[in-house]
């Protein structure tokens, strides 16, 4: 049987990447077009290493889409808000990149190491105002009311993802940080975009507010139970399969979720933590055996399941239709499926 995921996925995210090149084409400037220059390298579009492995899976325009349509609605009304959504969520990647001091994003160098800090900050405000832009682009054919909810959300989400990125920053320094402080955080950083990608979709389907707020919820949830499992493929998960580093967060004592438990049990682990390790790669593996056996795994794959199970109770209270409404279903269960 033919995926009904992958035949949306086929015709949607080809319109979506034609919005966001039209939107971003924007950038271009008669005297320089350096700055459209750097955000076509950022998007995947130009550049050494350009094509889509450089552009990203794009799962949040797909996931607004899927449920415009699976709410009744028409998602090619509604492209200009994924292209929306999706420049958001670049723009945030430009600037945490510079606040992680991270050198390499889908296997390239990332913007600030080609183009400098000041370049790359003032390119990441770019993406910002392009995506308030395409927003507004939703205006016609969807109606200006709708249109200016949808851009209220959009800043909502805007300012919890800048929370959120304070908290994840703030933490590093800050000597105990409770799992409640955590979830906070992963609200803002995580689940508040996939949670605005939901709701949109079904306003701009014309859904009433409560059948709103159950998309809205399926995503949040969505959002949380995808950040538990990262954390704990963060430690445990097979490379080979996930492409994801187990050793990469305990080596930048990242306080994930498994690592905050294992500082709560104050156990071999915690000890491990206040000495200052890991010093050196080698010394990853011990700390993830005593984080096992305080544990963290088990508890960290626990609360991972039980959020997921909550995400797929959500979307079913969504009550998503026809083929798309399947097509949004596997998707949530292509991202729960964390090999693990």
């Amino acid at each position: 049987m033919p995926s009904h995921l992958a035949e949306f996925q086929n015709a949607m995210l080809p319109a979506v990447e034609e919005s966001m090149r039209a939107i971003v084409g924007r950038a271009r400037h008669d005297a320089d077009n350096g700055l459209y220059a750097m955000l076509a390298y950022h998007m995947g579009w130009e550049g050494p290493g350009a094509g889509p492995k450089a552009q990203g899976k794009r799962v949040r325009p797909l996931l607004l889409l899927l449920t415009t349509e699976a709410s009744g609605g028409e998602w090619h009304r509604a492209v200009p808000a994924a292209a929306a959504v999706e420049l958001l969520h670049n723009f945030s990647l430009i600037h945490d990149d510079i606040e992680d001091n991270g050198e390499t994003r889908r296997g390239r160098p990332t913007v600030w190491k080609q183009w400098g800090l000041p370049l790359a900050l003032n390119g990441g405000d770019a993406l910002f105002g392009l995506a308030n832009i395409a927003m507004l682009e939703l205006h016609p054919p969807v109606d200006a009311k709708t249109t200016l909810l949808a851009a209220r959300i959009l800043h909502q989400t805007a300012l919890q993802l800048t929370q959120g990125q304070h908290l994840d920053i703030s933490y590093e320094d800050r000597p105990t940080v409770s799992i409640d402080d955590y979830w906070q955080m992963v609200e803002g950083k995580t689940a508040a975009l996939l949670a605005a990608c939901t709701e949109l979709g079904a306003l701009i389907a014309g859904l009433d507010d409560a059948n709103r707020r159950a998309y809205r919820e399926f995503g949040r949830m969505l959002g949380l139970a995808f950040q538990a499992w990262d954390d704990y493929l963060g430690i445990w998960g097979d490379t080979a399969l996930t492409g994801k580093s187990v050793t990469g967060d305990l080596m930048e004592r990242k306080k994930t979720l498994p690592v905050l438990y294992g500082l709560q049990r104050n156990g071999a682990f915690a000890r491990m933590w206040r000495d200052g390790m890991p010093h050196v790669p080698a010394d990853v593996p011990r700390m993830a055996k005593a984080l096992e056996a305080d544990g963290a795994r088990a508890y960290t794959k626990a609360v991972a399941a039980s959020l997921t199970e909550e995400a797929l109770n959500a979307l079913e209270t969504a009550a998503p239709q026809d083929a798309a409404g399947e097509a949004l279903t596997e998707l949530a269960h292509l991202l729960l499926k964390r090999k693990h």
